[in-house]
């Protein structure tokens, strides 16, 4: 059973936003204080990410626990209208694995960030996490543009020191 009203429960529901969220604003903040640029809600991609760092080829989510099923406290079933609630929040999490998929598949890696992964008493933890992710990410795509490396080998008894030849020579060869 319900404690508040019908009128009040719409009410309450209704102020409820989508876009610029209290943990959207925490990680954009994070994020550009640390020298990462992003675009915001990009509809032109599945999903319309919350946050798109088109340098990293990364989108990412930032979920609210209960609205998208996460396991932990802040994710709890209402007692009232089971059934309702169960539907939505199941087809929330269906949804959700479809458009990381779609992403997925047109290259772009994903990353989902929960509400209760920002509380104070763990948020500079997740957010450090999110910029290692997005370095790994960075070097990940800079590594396939690149030819691998041939590793360096010296001979046994050459001068292991050396690691650069003689200057070379320019010009014509009455000059020297």
């Amino acid at each position: 059973m319900d404690k508040i009203t019908p009128e009040q429960r719409s009410k309450t529901m209704s102020r409820i936003r989508a876009k610029n969220t209290k943990p959207e604003m925490i990680v954009r903040r994070y994020l550009y204080a640390n020298g990462f640029r992003f675009r915001v809600n990009v509809r032109t991609l599945p999903g319309t990410p919350d946050i798109v760092l088109k340098k990293y080829h990364t989108a990412i989510f930032i979920n609210g626990c209960f609205w998208h099923g996460h396991v932990c406290q802040q994710g709890r079933m209402p007692k009232s209208n089971v059934e309702f609630w169960l539907n939505k929040i199941t087809r929330n999490k269906e949804r959700d694995e479809e458009v990381r998929d779609k992403l997925r598949t047109i290259g772009w890696r994903t990353m989902v960030v929960w509400e209760c992964q920002l509380k104070p008493s763990v948020r500079q933890q997740t957010l450090e996490g999110i910029v290692y992710l997005l370095n790994e990410a960075f070097l990940d795509l800079h590594r396939r543009k690149c030819q691998p490396l041939q590793p360096f080998y010296v001979e046994p008894g050459e001068d292991s020191y050396m690691v650069a030849e003689d200057a070379p020579r320019y010009g014509k060869e009455d000059d020297r």
